[in-house]
């Protein structure tokens, strides 16, 4: 059993996602697998790796869309404000 999951792992780790909403669905099972300790060692490994890809992965997605973002609004873009400073 060990073997499928590794196997499974490894086929995973050589695709992209479709899209970041996948990837973090993808990251988000990877972790609950990983909480659960229940994956063997070289599983737990190979999960980790997969899910660093996936990090790195919707790490540069964010960076596109905030080029995007940037590009749309004139590179002014502000801080997000607490709540607090608006209000009277």
């Amino acid at each position: 059993m060990v073997k499928q999951i590794n196997g499974a792992n490894d086929a995973a780790s050589n695709t992209a996602p479709a899209s970041f909403e996948e990837a973090m669905a993808e990251l988000a099972q990877l972790v609950t697998q990983m909480e659960s300790g229940q994956l063997p060692l070289e599983a737990s490994v190979a999960a980790y790796a997969r899910g660093s890809e996936l990090v790195k992965y919707c790490a540069g997605q964010l960076d596109k869309v905030e080029s995007q973002v940037k590009i749309l609004e004139g590179d002014m873009l502000k801080p997000f404000a607490d709540g607090d400073e608006g209000a009277p």
